[in-house]
């Protein structure tokens, strides 16, 4: 069981499992944050009253490691901390696109490593974190770190090859569907609607969508169709939607995140 957590790099994502951690019941004394300015260790000490130290004391500290830098920063963060990581620490990586590969060539033998990919949603406890092990992390070791995600939301474990299509599925996912409340609380308000009541309208809808789509015993197609009636009003704004080719312009945007994630892997491997 892990009882400290360093994060290194505690920007948005960082924070948000920063805060659901605390929000678990972890002390605040078994979570450390490090920052890249002063004026955001302050901002986090104040948030969270959580230690914010530099790396390499954070290393030195905890019992696992969380790397929540951006990917292009990882190489050099790894560098700084030569020879401050303790046997068996286990690193997991939430750099998006970075293989495991990266790190096990960058850290000391042996050293478990996970690659991760939350979203999020985990501010609000919904995240979903997907995880794969690297060649030398045990059951045992992989166990801890989903126990140390599952508090903010649901996990689930996949090899590593289908990483990038998880990172544009999930890692990237929640802005479209951001991206399409906008688009229909905006439809809304040209159809006349004040906003607060269009923006209100789509929130609830999407909430109620979302609990069919996980707790229904229903494809999406079959609960689309449900909602479907002969000649109605639903069926003629979804040919609408196929007629301007949404499905294939989604598959072409979610392809497109998996492709960046693999530019990714090239660019700083």
């Amino acid at each position: 069981m892990l009882k400290t957590v360093a994060i290194l790099g505690t920007g948005k994502m960082g924070s948000a499992i920063l805060s659901g951690l605390l929000r678990a019941g972890w002390a605040r004394d078994s979570v450390i944050a490090t920052a890249r300015s002063a004026e955001r260790a302050k901002s986090l000490r104040e948030a969270y009253g959580v230690a914010v130290e530099s790396n390499t004391d954070a290393v030195l500290r905890a019992d696992a490691v969380v790397v929540a830098v951006k990917p292009q920063d990882a190489g050099a963060l790894l560098e700084e901390l030569t020879g401050s990581f303790a046997a068996g620490t286990p690193v997991v990586s939430i750099c998006a696109g970075l293989p495991v590969a990266f790190f096990e060539k960058r850290l000391p033998d042996s050293t478990p490593v996970v690659r991760a990919m939350p979203n999020t949603p985990a501010l609000v406890d919904e995240a979903m974190t997907v995880l794969s092990p690297g060649t030398h992390t045990d059951d045992a070791c992989l166990a801890a770190v989903e126990e140390l995600f599952k508090p903010l939301g649901r996990t689930l474990v996949v090899d590593e090859k289908h990483q990038d299509a998880v990172t544009a599925i999930s890692g990237s996912g929640p802005a479209y569907f951001y991206y399409l409340a906008e688009a229909m609380t905006e439809a809304g308000v040209l159809m006349g609607l004040p906003r607060d009541v269009a923006a209100d309208l789509v929130t609830q809808t999407a909430l109620g969508a979302a609990r069919m789509l996980r707790e229904a015993d229903s494809s999406p197609v079959e609960l689309r169709e449900a909602v479907e009636s002969p000649a109605g009003t639903t069926i003629n704004a979804v040919r609408q939607l196929d007629n301007h080719r949404v499905r294939s312009a989604m598959t072409d945007a979610i392809e497109a995140a998996r492709d960046r994630a693999r530019e990714i892997a090239d660019e700083y491997a």
